[in-house]
This record gives C-alpha cells, sequence and structure tokens, in this order.
C-alpha cells in the first residue's frame, strides 16, 4: 500500500491550487457576452453618428448635420502653404442646403472608442474632384454620441 509523504500532499496540493488559480485567470479575462454586446452597440452608435454626417454632407441636410456634430465644434485643415485652417462648424453646416444634392460618397474606415472618446476615420469621395480622409473625435454626453472635432486632408483625384 502507498502513503504519501507530507511533501508529495504538499506538492500535489500546490499544483491543484495552481490549477484552480489558472482557470479562474482564464475565466476572469474572457469577455462576457455582456460586454461584446455592448461594445457592438455603442460601436453601432458612434457610426450612426458618423452616417449623419456623411449622409447629411451628400444629401445636404442640415438637420442630420446638427445632429451629428456638437454645436460647438471646429474643423482642422492645413492649407497649402503650411498653415493651419481652422473653421467655424456652424459655419460649415449653413453651407448645405436642405434637399440638395452632390456627388460626394464617404464610408467609414475605422471606429475606435473607450467609454464616453472615440476616434473614427471616414474617407470622402468627390468625383472629378478629390479623396478626403477626415479623422474625428467624438464624445458621448447626455447619452448621444457628437462629432466635436473633425481635422481632415485631401489629395486631388487624377483624371483619366
Amino acid at each position: 500500500m502507498y502513503y504519501p509523504t507530507q511533501r508529495h500532499k504538499m506538492y500535489r496540493k500546490l499544483c491543484f491550487t495552481l490549477l484552480i488559480a489558472a482557470g479562474v485567470s482564464a475565466c476572469a479575462h474572457q469577455p462576457s457576452v455582456t460586454q461584446s454586446t455592448q461594445n457592438a452597440m455603442e460601436t453601432k452608435l458612434i457610426e450612426a453618428t458618423l452616417m449623419d454626417y456623411i449622409d447629411g454632407t451628400s444629401i445636404e441636410n442640415p438637420e442630420q448635420l446638427n445632429r451629428a456634430f456638437h454645436p460647438d465644434f471646429n474643423l482642422y485643415a492645413v492649407r497649402k502653404d503650411g498653415t493651419l485652417r481652422v473653421r467655424d462648424g456652424q459655419a460649415y453646416i449653413s453651407n448645405f442646403t436642405l434637399g440638395d444634392t452632390n456627388s460626394r460618397v464617404g464610408k467609414i474606415l475605422s471606429v475606435d472608442y473607450e467609454k464616453d472618446v472615440a476616434v473614427a476615420k471616414a474617407q470622402i469621395l468627390i468625383p472629378g474632384r478629390a479623396r478626403y480622409i477626415d479623422y474625428f473625435l467624438l464624445a458621448k454626453y447626455e447619452d448621444q454620441w457628437r462629432i466635436i472635432h473633425k481635422s481632415y486632408t485631401s489629395v486631388p483625384l487624377e483624371t483619366p
């Protein structure tokens, strides 16, 4: 008959404890379905705000633009001479006339968020003119995502 020594008993107890700890640790680092669902929901809400911007500029709907942007937002771009251009957001929105349409085609390229702030990137094509890359800073306040700043650059499109 086998009688484990005190050292063997301690070794087995240590191994068992380590196995339990490893299992608990592995479970603790797995995102729950609730977290994954919440992340997907927040991303969809951010994308909806970005689509208000994309659609609002394409079909020229100031109401959609006002939904997308914080009232105090600004737009930033670097001019050809290297100076920074800062545009008032409300003046930008006022350039769009309800019901007019244009040839802008936009798509969301990326979204990243943490808690109540997000960054996003979009591409806007204006056929025959330019390809714009827009970078957005968004904040969630009063349970709504809003664009608080937009920076952009453009590359002229080559015509065939």
